[in-house]
This record gives structure tokens, sequence and C-alpha cells, in this order.
């Protein structure tokens, strides 16, 4: 049996990250041991304040947290000792004790818990550090740019140290600056602007530094877009200090939700969840007509399930499903397009739905439950217009499935991994328990590393009666943590952490747990300095209220007609998307519009999820289609080529959000006058009349059903699905008297010709 791993092309060269263009490493030699023990840092840094766990609170008898882990790091100098006295190499454990040994003593001095302003300005500057070394490490080519790369860094680091160490006198002093502070304010700005510049490419920057302007020199504008004025000093206070600009929520969602469901999926891929989901779609799907851009979909939906990052998405699935679609006939364009197209839809698909939906429910204070709520049916419907477009192309070009003797067993696959779903369960029972996702991701993140620990102690154990016991005790005392607390789960890991030490491959497992640590650092630096950098574009709106002129026009031209609001909403998401990231995208866009569209009736969430899907399709969006650049070099074909082919294949999803405007339960919202059985009816049509659409519009896109279409069956298929769209009376059942017509007409002339044939 040949399985997924095995049937990787050879010739596939890694590339480097498209989401920030730096390879997938820290770079050679010395300086890249030191940076990978800060990504570890930085993680360790991240995982101690989200688990917001008391460090000074006895553990046993007075002995507190804080103390072990002081112990702990004694411990490891003396061994350092130790091992320089035997003439050993003690370099690297030395940048761990020092990378490592500065998170203590920061985590040390708020024992109790670090203020939110504090975990923000050192998770800011966490992400300079770590991108300023990245840059110096894998892009300069003098000893002066190495220099000048780690000087950029080390200098956004101790920004972030300088708030951490003036923290009181910055809260007693607020909105008044000193000299220090200034300096220290004007610098952060420099070097967001520097490093998202070299990390990110141009576009944020621009579109940051505009606001930025506007802040400074929009009083010399004419009404109704001049403000009253602000000198430099009231900006600087405004961007650089205080929640409202570069540490405004979404710097503030980075450093919790976001970077702990980072480490999440990046512990899980370490885990095997990749061939796990690739086994069960290849075993699924894999044997169906066309079947292996079938098992791209699926997998890549899977994959949603836990990463949350369309670009990744891409690269990981994709490495595979690409290759694999050309062999069996796809054109390379129209395989990089599934794959953009399936890999994109990751971020609307619960329950981990990519940083965006965290955003979400912080900036609109709703329970991240009810976005994943929202979610669902639209998440569901955009994945089935993916599906149904590549099966009408495979039926199109006649491409068959693959050779059954290829194929994993999905059953097989799931039997032999299927713990590694428990993680994934509890942070969704979790969820949907009305546990917030800090705590949520916390327990998953803790039982993902208990599963991986404790599959390494488990293997040392040759008798199997007592393999069983192991399972069972292991299983008993991580449920415990419903009833101790996280807590109980983060003992338990340290345990484990302890035993491994000690047994046949435990010590493997840890080198692959901290290099675990290490990749969600490195993953994390997109999302979070875009978060940072966007908080430009807040704190102007919060100092100038520019966002109110922008959502007064949007409400003017509504008034007329919503239907125009919603197309320049979706096109300022576009345009705004060809050049900057999803989450900026939507923290930019929804800020402006959604307000305005919330006053033309659109309910809160829809309205927000509105703005969300377009930022994510515009990531589809020639000329810049940040997904099928991703694919592009796995494809070995142009980028926009495989924009144009994922605009193609994801054309009949642009209709969801529009269907959900009209009618929100088609987001499971509710509806006025609408209860019970009575609401469950009106999603039920819902979902029935969207699906229609979608399937009518991936028939005319295609220009196919069970035989070719005639231009007159894709002008009709067209129209239907129009009507569909339209909220306007009697629309539905032209749409629905329409739809019922092109299919039947189209299998009947089939049917006619097939004899003919004949």
């Amino acid at each position: 049996m040949v399985h997924a791993r095995e049937m990787k092309v050879p010739d596939a060269e890694p590339i480097a990250n498209p989401e920030h263009g730096l390879p997938e490493g820290f770079g050679p030699g010395h300086a890249g041991r030191l940076l990978f023990w800060i990504a570890v840092a930085f993680s360790t840094f991240q995982i101690i304040t989200a688990f917001g766990l008391p460090l000074n609170q006895p553990v046993f008898l007075s002995v507190t947290l804080i103390h072990l882990m002081g112990a702990g790091l004694a411990f490891w100098l003396a061994k350092l000792v130790w091992d320089k006295s035997k003439g050993r190499d003690v370099s690297e454990g030395a940048y761990g004790l020092l990378s490592l040994g500065v998170v203590y003593v920061i985590v040390a001095q708020f024992s109790g818990g670090l203020p939110s302003q504090v975990v923000r300005a050192m998770h800011v500057g966490f992400l300079c550090l770590v991108a300023g070394a990245m840059l110096a490490n894998h892009r300069a080519t003098t000893s002066g740019g190495r220099l000048l790369g780690w000087g950029i860094g080390v200098a956004g680091f101790l920004i972030g140290i300088y708030h951490w160490a003036f923290y009181f006198d910055l809260v007693n002093r607020a909105g008044e600056l000193t000299g220090p502070d200034f300096v220290a304010g004007i610098a952060v700005l420099v070097i967001l602007f520097v490093l998202v510049w070299r990390v990110m490419g141009p576009a944020l920057p621009i579109v940051a530094g505009l606001f930025l302007a506007y802040c400074l020199f929009g009083q010399f504008l004419p009404a109704p877009f001049d403000h009253r004025g602000y000198d430099l000093e009231q900006v600087v206070e405004h961007m650089s200090f205080g929640t409202e600009g570069i540490y405004a929520v979404p710097t503030a969602v980075s450093a919790t939700y976001i970077f702990l469901f980072i480490l999440f999926g990046s512990f899980l891929e370490r885990a095997g969840m990749i061939q796990l989901f690739t086994d069960i779609a290849m075993g699924i799907f894999g044997g169906a007509r066309g079947g292996p851009a079938k098992v791209a979909v699926f997998a890549s939906a899977l994959m949603g399930t836990i990463s949350g990052s369309g670009v990744a998405n891409v690269v990981s699935t994709g490495q595979f499903t690409i290759p694999l679609m050309k062999r069996f006939g796809y054109k390379a364009a129209f395989a990089g397009g599934v794959e953009a197209t399936a890999s994109m839809g990751g971020q609307i698909m619960p329950p981990v739905m990519g940083a965006v939906a965290f955003i979400m429910a912080e900036t609109i204070g709703v329970p991240y439950a009810d976005i994943v709520q929202a979610a669902v049916i639209p998440a569901i419907l955009y994945f089935g217009s993916a599906f149904w477009a590549v099966h009408l192309e495979a039926g199109k070009r006649g491409l068959v499935g693959m050779p059954k003797n290829e194929l994993p067993s999905a059953m097989a696959a799931f039997r032999s991994k299927w713990f590694l779903l428990l993680p994934l369960a509890v942070l969704v029972y979790l969820l949907f328990a009305g546990y917030t996702p800090l705590y949520s991701g916390s327990v998953g993140l803790a039982l993902t590393v208990v599963l991986i620990l404790g599959g390494a102690i488990a293997a040392g154990l040759t008798h199997e009666v007592i393999r069983l016991v192991f399972w069972v005790g292991l299983g008993l005392l991580a449920a415990s943590f419903l009833v101790l607390g996280v807590l109980m789960v983060v003992g338990l890991v340290a345990l484990l952490v302890v035993a491994s030490l000690f047994v046949r491959g435990g010590q493997d497992t840890l080198i692959s747990c901290r290099a675990a640590l290490a990749d969600g650092a490195r993953q994390a630096l997109p999302v979070g300095l875009a978060c940072a950098v966007v908080g430009i574009v807040i704190g102007t709106m919060t100092l100038t209220g520019v966002g109110t002129i922008f959502g007064n026009w949007v409400v003017s031209i509504g008034k007329g007609s919503l239907i125009l609001s919603l197309i320049l909403t979706m096109f300022v998401s576009l345009f705004l998307g060809m050049g900057i990231p999803t989450i900026p995208n939507y923290i930019i866009t929804s800020s402006l519009a959604a307000p305005a569209l919330l006053d033309l009736g659109v309910p809160l969430i829809v309205s927000h999820m509105f703005v969300f899907y377009f930022g994510i399709m515009a990531d589809l969006t020639p000329p810049v289609a940040l997904a099928a650049f991703a694919a592009a070099p796995i494809a070995k074909e142009s980028g926009f080529r495989i924009g144009f082919q994922a605009i193609r294949i994801a054309l009949p999803g642009f209709v969801i959000p529009y269907m959900a405007v009209y009618d929100p339960a088609l987001m499971l919202q509710p509806q006025p006058g609408l209860e019970g059985i009575a609401y469950a009816w009106a999603v039920v049509y819902m979902v029935i009349k969207t699906s229609l659409a979608i399937g009518l519009w991936g028939m005319a896109s295609i220009g196919y059903l069970n035989a070719p279409l005639a231009s007159w069956e894709r002008l009709l298929a067209t129209a239907a699905a129009g009507f569909l769209f339209l909220a306007l009376p009697i629309t539905d059942e032209v749409g629905f008297a329409l739809g019922i017509m092109v299919i039947a007409a189209h299998v009947w002339r089939n049917r006619q010709i097939s004899p003919a044939r004949a």
C-alpha cells in the first residue's frame, strides 16, 4: 500500500514562507542557534502569560512556581559549569539558559500575573527581536548588515523592557511623556515600520503611514475630512503608549488567543495530524472521479480546523496535493487554484477559524462560540462549492480517480491515530460550554503535549496491559482539569517531561516539542507584526474620528440601496487585500464599514462576517493573491494564472455573504418573529436556496453538468442563480423555476444526444 507520505514528488523543493518571505529555519551557526532559543523563550513567555497561573501561589508548603522555575535554572547553570569543566561544548545550553533566564526575570517581577499592558509590550518586543534577527540571519550578506538586523531587533525588544521596567511610572503619568518616553515612542514606530516593510512588503506600512500622516496633517484638509489638529507628542503618546495604538485590541489578541492557537496547531502538526487528515481524505475521496482534487478540498477543510492560516494551509497540504492533481491530469493552474481556494476556506472553518475570528469576538464583544456558530453553515457551503467545482471539472476533462491499491485506508488511519483528535474535541467542547478561548486553547495545547509525551513513554512499555493501564490513568489525570483547573494539566506535563528524560526515545520527543515551540514563534511573526502596525489605523480612528466620516458616506449610499453599500464594502476589502493580509484588511475595513452596515440594519455578526469573508477572498484575487502565489512554486505555474483559476472556482462562494445579509438565518442569527420550528424551517430553506444558487453558478462557471453545457444553458443557469441571490418579491420563485428548468432541459438534451451518438 502506498501511503500519502510516500507519494510526494521527489523534486518538490522547500520554499520560503510566503507570509513573510523567510526560510523555515533560524539560520546557520551560533547566530541561528541563539535565535532558535530566543524563539523558544518567546513561546515560553506567551504560554506562562496565557495560562495565567499565579506564580507566587504555593504549590506545596511555601514553595511556589517561581521558586521551582528558579531552582530549575540554577540546576541548569550548575550542569553547564560541570560540562565546561569537563571540556564539553556548552554554547547550546548557554543560549538556552540566557534566553529562558530573561523570561524568568520578566515574569518574576509580576509573579502574581503580568499586567495586560506589559504582556502586549513584551509581545511586540519579542516580535521585533525575532523578526530583526531572522532578517539578519537570512537576508544580510555582510557582517554590517547582520549587526544592523540584530541591532534593530534588540532595540525593539528593549522598548518592551522599557514598558516592563517603568510600568507603574507610565501608568501614573499617563498622558504626560518624559523625554525618554518620547524617544521610546518614536523608536517603536520606526522599528515596526522598518521590520514590517522588510518582512511583509510595503503595502501595510504605506497604509498605516497614510493614517499616521492624517493624524499629523489632517487639519489642513478641507471639510469634512479635516480634524482639530494634534501635535507630534500627542500622536506619539496615543500610538505608542496605552491601549489605543500599536498595543490596541489586535495586539492583545495576538499576544493571547492567536499565539496560543498557533502553538496548538504547531504541536498537532508535530504529532502527525497533517498525515492523519491526508490519509483520511485519500481513503475517502481518492478513488472518486477527479479524486486528487477532492482530496485537496477535503484535506484543506480538515487542516482548517487546526491551522486557521490559509497560506500555511497551502504550503502544508499543497506540497502533496498539487503535484498529485497534476499527475492525474489537472492543469497546473487549476491544481494550484483548487488548493488556494480550499486552503483559504480554512480561516472560516470552525472550530479554529484563524486569527481574525478571535479579533472579531474581542472587538464586538461576543463569545467566540457565537462566531463559530455563525461560520458553520457558510464554511460548509464554501467547501461544498469548491468540491462541486472540482467534480464538474473532472467530469468535463474525463479525469478518473486514483487506483485503489495506491490509497491508504481511512479507517486504518483513524484507528491508528484517533487519539490526536481528542485535544480538538476537548477544545470544541470547552468553547461551546462557555469557557473562554484563552482557557480552551490553553487546555487544548496542554493536552496535545500530554499526548505527545505520553506516546513516547508508552512506546517504551512492552506489556500491553501495562500500556493500557498507563493510558487510562493518564486520561483520568488529564480529565481532572475540569475539577482541579488547568494547573493540574500543567503539573502533569511537567511530570511527563521529567519522565521522558529517562525513557528510550523520550529525549527525542522533548527535542521535537522544543522545536514546535520555536516554530510557533516563527509562524506568529506575520500575524503579530500585522496586528501591531494595524493598531496605528485603529489609533487614528479613535483619535480623529475619521471612521465616522467613511461610515456616514456608506450609510448615505445605503439609504438609497443596501446592495450598493455591500458592493462598496466588498471592493474596499478586495482592494486592501491586494496588498495587506487578511487580519489588517479585516480590522481596517470593519472599523470603517461594519458600523455603517450595522446602521443599515445588517446584524452585528453578519456585518463583520461579510467583511471577513471578502478579506479572505482578497487573497485569491489577482493581481496580488497571496494564496495563489504561495501555490505557484509548488505548481510551477504563474501566480496570476492560479489566481484567476481560484476566482473561477471560488466564484459560487462569493454569493454566500450577500445571501446571509439579506437572510441572516444562513448564519444562524435570530430572526424577528421566527422561533422554534418556523426558525428551523427558515434555516433549512436558506441552505437549500443557497446550495442551488451555488450549484447553478458552478455549472455556469465550469460549463458542465453531466455533459458540456450549451451557451444558452450557461446563461440561463447564471440568470437562475442571480434570481435566487436577489432578495426581491417572487425572485426566489423565478430562480427555483429557472434552475429546475435548465437542469431538466440539460438532462433531457443529453439523453437525446446519447442514443444518436450510439
